[in-house]
């Protein structure tokens, strides 16, 4: 049975110490104390026994990893559990020093009760440690709920205090006009009320039988500040000179601020704006528009090979105009033997498989016009391959320990057939305190500190960079944890190469003017 395991310097002073048994501290630190005391020099084996307990270490550089247990324990089972200890500590501690390890002092305790309990070793790998170890608590979550919950109520006492203090203005504002009508006689108005938001009541209606307007506005800016260059309200505008202003919360904002000092995250409400949004997709400007789009999915093995190759594309067709709707499309396939086409239930299969073109089984009724998104789908293909010629990015990872270092080398390899754009490669790490250090790079790299991931982006590979490498230098880690690595990238071609040659009017006429989008983009790319 281990009573206890302890990390200790070469006078005797524990650094980190765990027991496992009931047993009284007074007496663990004597058993710790004596133990520099019986470590002779220049011995070859490492344990040592008393009358009453048994001394197993191992040095590790200034320091011993010791396991103190009672002479009747397996020593073969101790010897196993000292060297597991052994490689966690690296793990937890970057520096095998005092300084070090007294730093990570709870993260060590943590893990040498993952690795014994009550005094027997369990039956665990380092990997299950540490994931063991990081695994969410169900206490910390909770206070996260509890936090939100205080959080969303206090917006909801905001919008009452909000909303008491623009009925109170209100009636204050028709006091001083000598009269009042009453607010559901004024005709149609709008109430907008937001947290993080201004607080905007417009309307408009006849009152005191002069037929003159009346308009009341009031802002409330509580918990945000007004977004500039906002579009006028669609509601009536006001006459100048009878709208009142507040000036914003000031209690509010400190309350707000106190909360970001504190570490947590505010999102603050913003009203949706009334003009497009800059990050939409460009409008269309061609009465018909014909979008190639091809999803890839793959996944390759870390030693080389392809576990799962699939390719999904789709055809589909964007019409502006009701007046265009009659037509038919002609494409062009590039001959691939390995892809198979699926045309929409509505499309006539016929003519597509002896002609290639895209018309439906009715020809007097026209394709919908007004199609959101990516509109109507037209045509489906599909391409599963174990061939890795066919991948058009390869990745190898190559890690490899020395000293107390961890030095990672990966490399990249691009298929010709592609110009591949915004290429990301996402290198998942172990838990770090610090950015990796990165010796050699093609291209950038950025360090996602929340989720322990490294990513490298090349903007293009092209013909001048079908190759690249990476280095980079981490603590000492199990090759195990820098995979899987996630890939995505875009091209501006495809693997079916599908072309889109005419449109064809059915009404006769001139060919109507039509644009085609192209797009092969990753949706699952992993090497594992």
């Amino acid at each position: 049975v281990v009573l206890a395991a302890s990390i200790t310097n070469k006078s005797g002073k524990a650094l980190v110490s765990r027991q496992f048994v009931d047993m009284s501290r007074i007496r663990i630190e004597s058993f710790l104390a004596a133990f520099p005391k019986l470590v002779g020099t220049g011995k070859q084996h490492t344990y040592v026994e008393t009358e009453n307990v048994r001394y197993v270490y191992q040095p590790i550089e200034s320091l011993y990893l010791l396991l103190v247990t009672n002479k009747q324990s397996n020593i073969l089972e101790d010897l196993e559990t000292l060297r597991l200890l052994s490689k966690l500590v690296p793990e937890y501690s970057v520096s095998l020093d005092e300084e070090g390890i007294c730093k990570t002092a709870f993260e060590l305790i943590f893990a040498f009760d993952e690795v014994i309990s009550l005094g027997h070793k369990e039956n665990v790998t380092v990997a299950q440690v540490k994931q063991y170890c990081e695994m969410e608590s169900h206490e910390e979550r909770l206070h996260k709920l509890v936090m939100q919950s205080k959080i969303n109520e206090t917006k909801d006492v905001m919008k009452r205090k909000a909303s008491e203090i623009d009925k109170s203005k209100i009636e204050k504002n028709r006091g001083e006009k000598g009269g009042f009508m009453p607010l559901q006689s004024m005709g149609s108005g709008r109430i907008e009320s937001g947290f993080g938001s201004d607080m905007n009541i417009s309307s408009s209606g006849t009152g005191f039988g002069s037929g003159s307007g009346f308009g009341l506005t009031t802002d409330v800016d509580s918990f945000a500040s007004k977004p500039k260059g906002r579009p006028p309200s669609s509601a009536t505008a006001p006459p100048k000179g009878l709208g009142m202003q507040l000036g914003k919360n000031q209690k509010a904002n400190q309350f707000l601020e106190s909360l970001k000092a504190e570490g947590e995250v505010i999102l603050e409400d913003v009203r949706p704006s009334t003009g497009p949004s800059r990050s939409a997709a460009p409008p269309l400007t061609d009465p018909i528009t014909l979008s190639v789009d091809e999803k890839l999915n793959v996944t390759l093995k870390r030693d080389g090979g392809v576990s799962n190759f699939d390719v999904q594309g789709t055809l589909s067709l964007q019409i502006l105009n009701q007046e265009d709707g009659l037509i038919q499309v002609q494409v062009e396939t590039g001959g691939n033997p390995g892809i198979l086409f699926k045309t929409h239930p509505n499309i006539n299969k016929d003519l597509f498989s002896n002609e290639n073109i895209l018309g439906l089984k009715d020809p007097n009724r026209p394709f919908p016009t007004g199609q959101s998104g990516d509109g109507v789908g037209l045509l489906k293909w599909r391409m599963q391959s174990v061939d890795e010629s066919v991948v058009p990015l390869t990745i190898n990872c190559w890690p490899s320990v020395s000293g107390n270092e961890t030095y990672v080398s990966i490399e990249y390899e691009a298929s010709s057939m592609f110009d591949l754009q915004n290429v990301v490669i996402s290198v998942p790490l172990p838990a770090l305190r610090e950015a990796p250090s990165v010796k050699q790079i093609d291209g950038e790299w950025r360090y996602d500190s929340r989720n322990s991931i490294l990513e490298w982006s090349i903007l293009l590979i092209d013909n001048s960079n079908r190759s690249g490498s990476m280095e980079f230098v981490v603590p000492p880690a199990d090759s195990s944890v820098f995979f899987p690595i996630s890939v995505r990238f875009s091209a501006a071609n495809t693997f079916s190469d599908l072309k889109v040659t005419n449109v064809l009017p059915l009404r006769g006429g001139p060919t109507p003017k039509f644009s085609q989008r192209t797009l092969l983009s990753t949706e699952n790319y992993q090497v594992v």
